[in-house]
Order: structure tokens, then sequence, then C-alpha cells
């Protein structure tokens, strides 16, 4: 676990932009047309993550919230929570060749096969954003962005992967409520 969270450290969310898989979840019963106002709660400040990378993903939340119509206040109406989580994926494809050929001495039949395992192995990162009413102290509204960890990835790719996954969750508020 100390892994993942070391390479979360180093390379941060930086996905590749088609493959983060969005979703959301959220209380019915939240009033968020009356949501206008947010702060970050102390812990986006204590994220695993090297300071670069969390002012980046600080600006895109902030970014977001800010075309959602929320300004910043030390009296807020939200809280904004961020958690970044990651695990190693290893995945296995075997493929058969061969099989037939050509006996030694009765003609065709069964001959020698060779199977090929191939492993791959990457790490899955999640991004949860999380809106917590703050009157209240209850969880309103969650969204998550899951991709694939690009450890390669330049300065220059890790801000446009983050403002690209920030914006994909953020696609999922206001939530539509009553389908």
């Amino acid at each position: 676990m100390k892994n993942i969270l070391l390479v979360l450290t180093i390379v941060m969310f930086s996905v590749s932009c088609t493959t983060v898989k969005i979703s959301s979840d959220f209380d019915k019963t939240a009033a968020f047309a009356n949501y206008k106002t947010y702060k970050f709660t102390e812990d986006v400040m204590k994220l695993p993550v090297d300071d670069l990378n969390k002012n980046r993903l600080i600006a895109a939340v902030e970014k977001e919230l800010g075309l959602k119509g929320f300004t910043k206040s030390e009296i807020p109406d939200v809280m904004i929570d961020i958690q970044l989580k990651g695990k190693n994926i290893q995945t296995a494809t075997a493929s058969t060749s061969g099989g037939y050929g050509h006996g030694y001495r009765y003609g065709w039949g069964g001959g020698f096969s060779t199977t090929t395992i191939n492993y791959d192995s990457y790490i899955e990162g999640t991004l949860f954003v999380d809106m917590i009413d703050a009157s209240k102290n209850q969880l309103v509204w969650q969204g998550r962005g899951v991709g694939t960890l690009d450890p390669d990835a330049d300065q220059a790719k890790r801000e446009k992967n983050i403002n690209y996954a920030v914006s994909q969750i953020f696609t999922k508020y206001p939530p539509v409520i009553g389908k």
C-alpha cells in the first residue's frame, strides 16, 4: 500500500484523457440549488501528493466549481473534500498456437502446441470529490473518476489530464433528481 501512495505522490492523477470512467452519488433530499459557496476541508491540504500536483488538482476543482456558480467563502454552504486512492492491477492473457502438424509416421494428426501467457501490470487511480453540507456536516454529493495512472506524463500532460478528469467528474453535478 505504501508503494501505491508513493506512486500517487509522484504521478498524481495523470490519466489518459480517454480512459476516465466517471460516476457519482448524491443525497436526493439535499437542496443543491441553495449551495452557492464552498471551502476546502483541512484534509485537502494533506493529500499524499507533491505540492505541484496538489495545486493543479485544487485549481481544477476551483475552476469547475466557479463554472457551476460557486464562490469561495470562509462561511461556506458546502465543504469540498478530495481523496485519491490507487491499486495495482495485473491481467493475464493466454494465447495458444500450433496443435496441428504432420505426424512422423501416420500423416496428419495432432502436433505440439505452445501456450504463451502475457502479463500486464498497471496502477488504477481513483479521484473522489466530496461535497459536504457545512451546516449538517453531511455528505450530499460525491463524484468519482477512475483511470490508469501514467508515470511518464510530463508537466503539461499532467495538468491537462487533471483538468480533464476533474471536468468530467463535474459533468455529474448538479445531480438530476428523479431519474
